[in-house]
């Protein structure tokens, strides 16, 4: 019996052996690793399954307006742009973090906006948070139409009418002689190339307009082609006769900063664009 005993133990033992060699012989290790890792990642993903609801619908991946962070707002601006953002189509119902798309969809929302000209960059973080950096539209001059006073920047693009006071409107160049009206809706271009020339005229006049008493900015035909001279009216009456636009990029025409350079001199050479007795006529080209 004990022979027998013996010879069952050690039946068992070589069994035992033989199975260890297999699992434990080359390579064996790295495949019960394997078997492992993918034994705990299958029951990974079927618990994420379960919990993934939950855990995307709680207030560290969900996106608000307030969780937005943007460029700061210049002062010419007065609305909230976040939230009128927040309000189009592109942003509606719940935003999460997890969203692949969601930078895409931010950025082109912020777009847009009238008041933006260019986003730059979409970034996003956990807890919930994106930040956003714009460049803003910038106002050069008021178009003066039968309608009202209407905002353009320097590229002529319509501006919101509703951010600017009576008060505020006063204060920027003001083109007048346009009759026609917007060919789109605001934040796109007025679609006139008189009013493009003047809000380029404004903005290379915007650090001295004040200084200089002006008053008005007004195009007129030249006779070639489409082309427009511009004319720029004193608050006293003189007429300065400035030429073409910037942007007209024409031979032999001097530079806005040429122009506005002999503008400075001759009031520091005579303290005032005006003459006492009567309006006068300067003409910049020239001085």
């Amino acid at each position: 019996m004990g022979t027998a005993k013996k010879k069952r133990k050690h039946s068992f033992l070589a069994r035992l052996e033989k199975l260890l060699a297999i699992i434990l012989g080359p390579g064996r290790p790295m495949l019960i690793v394997g078997v492992v890792a993918a034994v705990l990642l299958a029951g990974g993903y079927a618990v994420w399954q379960k919990v993934r609801p939950n855990v995307l619908s709680s207030d560290s991946y969900i996106l608000t307006p307030q969780d937005v962070q943007i460029t700061p707002t210049p002062d010419w601006i007065h609305t909230d742009i976040r939230t009128e953002v927040f309000r189009s189509a592109s942003l509606a119902g719940p935003l999460s973090i997890m969203d692949d798309n969601l930078t895409e969809r931010v950025a082109d929302a912020f777009s847009m906006h009238p008041w933006i000209a260019k986003v730059s960059q979409v970034t996003k973080r956990h807890p919930a948070r994106v930040c956003v950096e714009v460049i803003y539209r910038r106002p050069v001059c008021m178009v003066e139409v039968p309608g009202g006073l209407f905002p353009v920047d320097a590229g002529g693009v319509l501006l919101p009418v509703d951010d600017f006071s009576p008060i505020e409107a006063s204060r920027y160049p003001c083109l007048v002689g346009i009759d026609t009206a917007p060919v789109g809706i605001t934040g796109e271009s007025w679609g006139d190339t008189r009013v493009v020339g003047g809000a380029e005229i404004a903005a290379a006049l915007s650090n001295v307009w004040n200084e200089l008493k002006l008053s008005q900015i007004i195009p007129s035909q030249t006779g070639i082609g489409r082309e427009f001279s511009y004319t720029l009216l004193t608050r006293g009456g003189t007429r300065i006769h400035w030429g073409l636009p910037p942007g007209a990029n024409a031979p032999g025409e001097l530079s806005a900063v040429e122009k506005v350079a002999r503008l400075q001199k001759h009031l520091e050479r005579h303290g005032t664009l005006e003459v006492r007795d009567a309006p006068q006529e300067l003409d910049v080209r020239s001085m």
